[in-house]
């Protein structure tokens, strides 16, 4: 039977195929877009979890080198760890596929989506997703998808639906459209200063192609979809949801109203308590703890539906106090802290040479990175005691949507030849440490003397939900309306236009006019913030910090890169330990110099041109005297090239022994005076000593061959068994 349906999504052949691989697997799916072909599979445990009110799902994406034709270049070549952008596919396929998940369904439920080809074309992270949803449909584990995706993106003019991973670059838009038959369900772009009208329209066209791949799934489960686990639910006891609602009735309101969030926390902790006191002889404590929480989310989103505001207060509209500080930290190359209310983030920037970029080891087009942007979350920004160590899946996440921000802003590297880290470290969370991470990077970044284009500020929006259209969009949302809410909706940008923005929701699917009034209230909040960041700094600083690094960039022709390197690069080398300068050398000629001071730096690039430098003739040079022969004396004038000056041309009078006049390692001013055929060079120091009174001596320094002619076979080099051959060491 044939098990493959396939159909054409811009002008490439989409298949999803399944049958004869990964057959112990409640389901599994292969998925081929062009050459790139992904292996997902979803696997359901038999036994059920003590979990509350989450999906216990887990999204692992595998990234095998053997897909593009790479081995590992870790010690053990062979994968080890997920990288960065591997970390961020499983979040993007986890974030499109958790709302359609049921949370009654208390199983451990993993999805495993391995690369096993790639063109290099095409995003394997498509072809992850929609092999996800087709698993999942297929499978017996209730799901309410199928859900698609697709990239939008703008480029030259227009709309174009997923672009290839070579034109993603040059595309003013890059926006990822996860959605259902009915509506969209994720959004993930990346921008350079683009208007919401344009964000708008690529979401309209993301949903609208998804329909064609959603049809597709549709018949796919139609033809081979197992049947579904039926759900377990557990109905809590009317009495017990009673006993709930009457402590909520006269203590709830005082609670959830404290503006101050440690306050409200442990107002409600006593609540809780509270209520575990009077109910512990009835019920369990996890009935009784589910109970609690599945009113109070109802209460909180009544409160806020009824009063159009924030929980603690604020009209829905309004943000929180904001402060700014750059320039805190003494030493750092950059440094600025941004609090936005209870949130309250420091970001450092450090400045280092090309050498320092950052290796990729995956499957994406490019080798190295130059800018990164680390944020860590702290235990004690929440006032909690847990064990730190390596960032986690959320850490990178959050970090990669900074960078993602301020990417647009950047410098090119032609002119700004620097590796540029920032981190951001958050000292105090209540609601979007990410979007405030981005304000206070590009506080940092100006600090730090980067030229950034423009600042870039971020804002978190939330969703309440009612019956029929009843909504309430909150500006700035913290994090106890974020747990209870509908959406979490960050965007980033500049006066001009958006530069990244993420959409995660919990309902099944988001109106385009809501997203539409979101993004309109994200752009006012965006300028409010950015004018109260202009009050800190407004513009990058004029020099950079004086511990900073000092870079510089030369190009030079790239067939003498070989003189710059040397036999087993003992010239490169030889250059670093002079100077103390790092220099880092690319194909095409261009040189980036590092040095710790700006004296150093223009050491070096002085010793680099001159070692590709051509001598001119008519050009003046200071050179050292290398050897002293009978006719004359050999001076070095560049490194590695040498040339004769000849006794006649030693000194503006009759010299009758060179070693009166000069002995080696001595100093001298020299002109060129001929470069004959065979490229050895002839100089002058008389030329220098009588300026523009010079005049050749004819009868010794004419042509070569009348010079060769008019000496004695000992007299002139050309005729010395001693001659050297050219003049280059």
């Amino acid at each position: 039977m044939d098990k493959i349906f396939e159909c054409s999504i811009a002008g490439r052949v989409l298949k999803i195929e399944t049958g004869h691989l990964a057959r112990q697997a409640n389901g599994a799916v292969l998925v081929q877009y062009g050459d790139t072909v992904v292996l997902t599979t979803v696997c359901a445990s038999a036994n059920t979890t003590d979990k509350l009110d989450f999906v216990p799902l887990t999204v692992d994406y595998e990234e095998k080198l053997y897909a593009a034709g790479k081995i590992p270049g870790s010690f053990f070549r062979r994968e080890g760890r997920p990288g960065t952008d591997a970390i961020l596919t499983c979040r993007f396929i986890d974030r499109g596929l958790r709302p359609l998940l049921s949370k009654k369904f208390n199983h451990e439920t993993q999805v495993i989506a391995t690369v096993l080809s790639t063109d290099m074309e095409n995003d394997p992270t498509i072809c992850a997703t929609i092999g996800a949803s087709a698993t999942l449909g297929i499978s017996d584990i209730p799901f309410a998808g199928p859900i698609s995706v697709v990239h939008v993106g703008f480029i030259d003019g227009a709309l174009i639906i997923n672009p290839t991973l070579s034109q993603i670059d040059e595309c003013l838009l890059d926006i990822a459209v996860v959605s259902t038959e009915q509506s969209v369900v994720m959004v993930e772009a990346d921008a350079k200063e683009v208007s919401e009208e344009l964000v708008l329209k690529a979401i309209e066209l993301g949903h609208n192609a998804n329909q064609e791949i959603i049809n597709l799934q549709k018949k796919f489960r139609e033809a081979y979809g197992k049947n579904k686990i039926p759900l377990e639910v557990q109905e809590l006891a009317p009495e017990l949801n009673d006993s709930v609602c009457t402590l909520f009735d006269t203590k709830l309101e005082t609670a959830l109203t404290k503006a101050d969030k440690s306050e409200r926390a442990q107002a409600l902790n006593m609540l809780a308590a509270e209520l575990q006191h009077d109910l512990a002889d009835r019920f369990p404590e996890n009935q009784i703890t589910l109970a609690f929480q599945t009113q109070l989310k109802k209460e909180v989103r009544k409160w806020i539906l009824q009063h159009q505001r924030h929980i603690d207060g604020r009209q829905a509209d309004e943000i929180r106090p904001i402060s700014c500080q750059v320039g805190i930290l003494p030493r750092t190359h950059g440094s600025a802290l941004f609090a936005r209310g209870e949130t309250q983030v420091l970001t450092i920037t450090t400045l280092g040479s090309s050498r320092q970029e950052q290796s990729l080891d995956g499957l994406g087009l490019k080798n190295t990175k130059r800018f990164m942007h680390h944020y860590n979350f702290t235990p004690f920004s929440t006032g909690e005691v847990k064990r730190t160590g390596s960032p986690g899946r959320r850490e990178i996440g959050h970090g990669a949507l900074g960078e993602r921000a301020i990417r647009p802003m950047l410098p090119p590297e032609e002119d700004f030849p620097y590796t540029i880290r920032l981190v951001s470290e958050v000292l105090g969370s209540n609601g979007s440490t990410s979007m405030a991470s981005t304000c206070a990077s590009a506080l940092s970044l100006m600090d730090a003397g980067v030229p950034i284009k423009t600042p870039v500020a971020g804002i978190a929006m939330g969703l309440i939900t009612g019956e029929g259209k009843d909504h309430v969009i909150l500006t700035d949302s913290e994090g106890f309306e974020d747990a209870n809410g509908d959406m979490d909706f960050k965007i980033t940008g500049t006066t001009e236009g958006i530069t990244a923005l993420q959409l995660d929701i919990k309902l099944k699917g988001m109106d385009l006019e809501i997203l539409s009034e979101a993004m309109n209230k994200a752009r006012q909040a965006r300028l409010e913030i950015l004018d109260k960041m202009a009050k800190a700094i407004s513009t990058s600083r004029p020099e950079l910090s004086p511990y900073a690094p000092k870079m510089s960039k030369i190009t030079i022709d790239s067939s003498k890169i070989g003189s710059i390197i040397g036999p087993g690069g003992k010239t490169i080398r030889s250059i670093t330990d002079e100077t103390g300068s790092s220099i880092d050398v690319k194909n095409d000629g261009s040189i980036i110099i590092g040095s710790p001071n700006e004296e150093s730096a223009q050491k070096a690039i002085k010793m680099i041109e001159d070692l590709t430098r051509e001598v001119k003739l008519g050009d003046v040079y200071t050179g050292k005297v290398t050897r002293i022969l009978n006719f004359g004396a050999m001076v070095e004038i560049l490194p590695g090239k040498e040339g004769l000056v000849h006794v006649s041309e030693l000194a503006d009078q009759y010299v009758s022994k060179v070693g009166d006049v000069v002995k080696e390692n001595d100093e001298v001013t020299v002109k060129v005076i001929e470069i004959d055929n065979m490229g050895r060079i002839n100089l002058s120091r008389r030329a220098v000593l009588q300026g523009s009174s010079y005049t050749p001596k004819t009868e010794d320094r004419g042509s070569s061959s009348s010079r060769n002619n008019s000496h004695k076979p000992t007299d002139h080099p050309s005729r010395s068994p001693n001659r050297y051959t050219g003049h280059n060491k």
